[in-house]
């Protein structure tokens, strides 16, 4: 095995070489920063595409006193000139926004004070820098001023706050005789969390008047980068910066620093001799097309190549989709309408759908409508493009990028299913009575009518038995809605486990066997159904239960469709 750890959950550049992880070489994303030249840029990509550790790595190269051995054998090094110019050179203020949160703006202002804080404590040499005045002194230990408040370790005053990076960039120049830095990483977070808690407006001035403040008419700037999600609207915090190069997952610049290429991978694969893991971790990562390049969510391809290292048998799964809540595709899905539904079920299919996407947005803007909905779902990487040659350059070919994500929908397409039908008791009530009184005409209709309301997971890609799985689930869930039945999936009765068994007080069994009616035969289905039952005489598991009464229930489904047929 190779000697170099794989970096779960790494994002400090530092640790890296220092603590031997495997590294992808991203690091002329220096070069081409330097050489498409920005005072204040700003890149959008999804969360886990190594937004983070890119920021890390510039620290580390640009920041006076840098350890140029951390690059030892690194593609950068090449570029000896550039090196020679820009490296270890510049004073840098690297402050990360993701822990901006709070359940009111109190609390999330104490956060943020106590992040500037915290990266102003790093410079305390300013206390006693020769080159700076008693006040310019003065206006540093304001930024590190210890609170007696219990939420903000920092105390600093609204006023303080705001003008905190600005101050910070000028005491910093001022002392070192060289133009500051400044990395600001997860910029969009504290708007994110205002805006479900309820203090959106505040925190938009808050940020609006720091970053104005720093990225404005700044002569102690060098130059700025700030990451996100999302690109939030110049009119929300950006308002008047006009020197703002945004680079988003359209952008053909920057395109492959963001996220791991086909040579990424198969260079990996191959330093851990799993190579012939490449086919199934293109079909389960792959997909996402950024600018011109195709790209892989490295967080995805590191925790699996790490659960593959320690048992070569492992399946993979999803990593990235559970990494943070899916709110915004819950919501997605509760909000759409009927056309909205056949459009999911056409991704779900694996085919495409054209959509006008807007790539500037403010929060309260997210809900407004659908059509807002699905930009936001293509920015935060559920939905990627495809290649078209359309001349509209707003409209857009969108999919699912891979099969990761499918399964994501797919389960909460089945979780929204349940919801708003397990809300309707009195007919939820009904419906599975129907199975005790063996009325297969009421079932029908009334599953035909669920399957018509809801979004059928219909992808020819996906293994017949995998669709069983879809439906299995959501048929189960309905009947788990009763509490006094003993309801079990993929229980052994008889000779064989049957799909779904049940149990009633009345002494009444239930067994049903689901078939997934490939060719659209439903008919024949049921009777194949049927046919499992009785020959892996699963009645015969129930009867040793002390069931009474047996009904054999053979459901069949295509699409939204479905049959019923009772022995």
């Amino acid at each position: 095995m190779k000697n170099k750890k794989l970096p779960v959950g790494i994002e400090n550049f530092e640790e890296f070489q220092r603590e031997n992880f495997y590294y992808a070489d991203k690091t002329l994303f220096i070069k081409e920063l330097l050489e498409n030249w920005g005072k204040v840029n700003l890149f959008t990509r999804p969360r886990r595409f190594g937004k983070s550790l890119n920021m890390s790595m510039i620290k580390c190269f640009f920041e006076v006193g840098c350890e140029r051995t951390l690059f030892n054998g690194l593609k950068i090094m090449r570029e000896k000139e550039l090196c020679e110019k820009y490296m270890g050179q510049f004073p840098v203020i690297f402050i990360s926004l993701k822990g901006v949160d709070g359940l009111n703006y109190k609390a999330a202002n104490a956060a943020l004070c106590n992040i500037i804080g915290r990266e102003a404590l790093r410079f305390q040499f300013l206390q006693k820098s020769s080159h700076l005045s008693e006040e310019e002194k003065d206006s540093y230990r304001r930024l590190i001023k210890i609170g007696s408040d219990s939420q903000a370790f920092f105390d600093m005053t609204d006023s303080i706050l705001t003008d905190s990076l600005q101050i910070l960039t000028q005491l910093l120049e001022k002392h070192y005789g060289q133009k500051v830095i400044l990395l600001i990483d997860e910029y969009d977070v504290p708007l994110d969390k205002a805006f479900q808690q309820g203090y959106y407006n505040e925190m938009v001035s808050l940020l609006r008047n720091m970053l104005g403040n720093v990225l404005k008419t700044n002569d102690a700037l060098y130059f700025a980068v700030l990451t996100g999600c999302l690109r939030i609207s110049k009119e929300s915090i950006f308002t008047g910066l006009n020197n703002l190069k945004v680079h988003t997952i359209s952008d053909v610049r920057y395109d492959e620093y963001f996220g791991f290429t086909d040579a990424d991978v198969e260079k990996m694969l191959k330093f851990y001799d799993m190579s012939s893991y490449m086919d199934i971790i293109k079909e389960w990562y792959d997909g996402y097309i950024f600018g011109n390049v195709n790209v892989y969510c490295p967080w995805d391809v590191i925790n699996y190549c790490d659960e593959l290292l320690a048992n070569p048998q492992t399946r993979p799964k999803n990593y990235w989709a559970n990494t943070s809540g899916n709110a915004m595709v819950r919501r997605f899905i509760g909000k759409a309408d009927k056309n909205t539904k056949n459009e999911i079920e056409k991704l779900l299919d694996g085919r495409t759908i054209l959509k006008a996407v807007k790539e500037e947005l403010t929060y309260p803007e997210l809900d407004d409508s659908i059509d807002n909905l699905w930009s936001v779902l293509y920015a935060t990487g559920y939905l990627t493009k495809r290649h078209s040659d359309l001349e509209d350059e707003e409209l857009m070919k969108l999919a699912i990028p891979n099969k990761e994500i499918r399964k994501l929908f797919t389960d909460l397409v089945k979780d929204w299913f349940q919801e708003t039908t397990l809300a309707d008791t009195s007919r939820i009530n009904r419906f599975c009575s129907a199975f005790s009184r063996g009325d297969a005409a009421l079932i029908q209709d009334m599953l035909n009518d669920y399957l018509w309301n809801s979004i059928s997971v219909r992808d020819t890609a996906v293994r017949k038995n995998m669709k069983e799985n879809f439906y299995h689930g959501m048929l189960l869930g309905m009947l788990n809605s009763q509490e006094n039945w003993m309801t079990q999936s993929n229980a052994e009765m008889g000779e064989g486990y049957s799909d779904i068994s049940v149990c009633t007080p009345e002494r009444t069994g239930i067994i049903i066997e689901l078939k997934y009616a490939h060719d659209g035969n439903l008919q024949a289905a049921c009777k194949a159904a049927l046919k499992q039952i009785e020959e892996r005489k699963y009645d015969v598991g129930l009867q040793r239960q002390g069931m009474k009464k047996i009904m054999k229930y053979g459901i069949a489904f295509y699409e939204k469709e479905c049959m019923v047929v009772m022995r």
